[in-house]
């Protein structure tokens, strides 16, 4: 399927749509809960990408990721921690924490490459890491003087697991050995579910509680990282980062329109700080390139 870049964008668009539909389809959930949620959402996104991935790659796909080298591996193990980490902090704080929680993976990888395999980080970016700071502490501050800061340190297990893939995966592309990201998913929601499975029984879901489920292991998982791998080989590094924030504000104003969750205001003013770190530090960086 070839894209133009207009297509790619519109389908990017697309993409975090799908993503950010995450909280308010767990927020209409009758039984199931907690680890329960992460495993069905991971079973139904194995079965998922067992039909995507031929269709996008061919049956040869299975041989290589049983042929795959460690990096495939590890990088399966981290998408299995985000997975994981996403639905159970989903079920422990609102929304919009997660979401802007999430955002911090471009400012940890910046982090976390500079750390491990030596990438030099701009100073814009040091001001954006520093910026993005203050509006996490501050909106972990309100969180803890309520009482509630579990869900979102949970959440934060998310920007750090897909940093440390992102590092593994451009340090073996180095190397000169790519890192297949779809089949590296399809591992990683099957260590999910596998890891989740004796933690979810009892099961409590309802059937329609396991449609949710369903929809979200196909429409919101599955269906939109295949698509999103597409959108990169056309789009540029800074518009993937950019249209990703989408996921942002699109799953708040869900949240809020269909389960009623209403942001707090010190989730807004560090969200703010912390997307207005990112779009300005990913902005003065494509200026400079051009």
């Amino acid at each position: 399927m070839k894209l133009t870049h207009g297509r790619a964008v519109f389908l990017m668009v697309a993409v975090t749509l799908m993503w950010s539909t995450a909280g308010v389809v767990t927020r209409q959930l009758e039984h199931a809960r907690s680890f329960e949620v992460t495993f069905w959402r991971s079973f139904f996104t194995v079965l998922s990408l067992l039909v995507i991935l031929p269709f996008f790659q061919g049956r040869a796909v299975f041989g290589k990721i049983r042929h795959a080298g460690p990096a495939l591996w590890i990088s399966g193990l981290c998408w299995s921690v985000m997975f994981t980490a996403f639905m159970v902090a989903l079920t422990l704080t609102s929304v919009a924490n997660v979401l802007v929680t999430m955002a911090l993976g471009p400012l940890l990888t910046a982090l976390i490459a500079r750390i491990f395999i030596g990438h030099r980080i701009a100073p814009r970016t040091w001001i954006a890491i520093v910026v993005a700071g203050v509006g996490i502490a501050y909106m972990y501050g309100t969180e803890l003087s309520a009482g509630q800061l579990a869900g979102t340190l949970v959440a934060l297990f998310v920007p750090l697991a897909g940093a440390v893939n992102w590092t593994v995966t451009q340090r073996s592309h180095a190397q000169g050995r790519n890192v297949d990201l779809v089949p590296a998913v399809l591992v990683g929601a099957a260590i999910s579910a596998l890891a989740t499975l004796p933690l979810a029984m009892p099961f409590r879901a309802s059937v329609h509680d396991i449609g949710l489920l369903a929809f979200l292991g196909l429409v919101q998982l599955a269906i939109p990282c295949a698509l999103s791998v597409m959108c990169a080989r056309v789009l540029k590094a800074p518009e993937i980062a950019l249209l990703a924030l989408l996921e942002i504000i699109f799953g708040i104003l869900l949240a809020w329109l269909g389960a009623d969750e209403v942001p707090t205001q010190a989730v807004l003013a560090g969200g703010a700080l912390v997307i207005g770190a990112l779009v300005t530090n990913e902005l003065v960086g494509w200026r400079q390139r051009a």
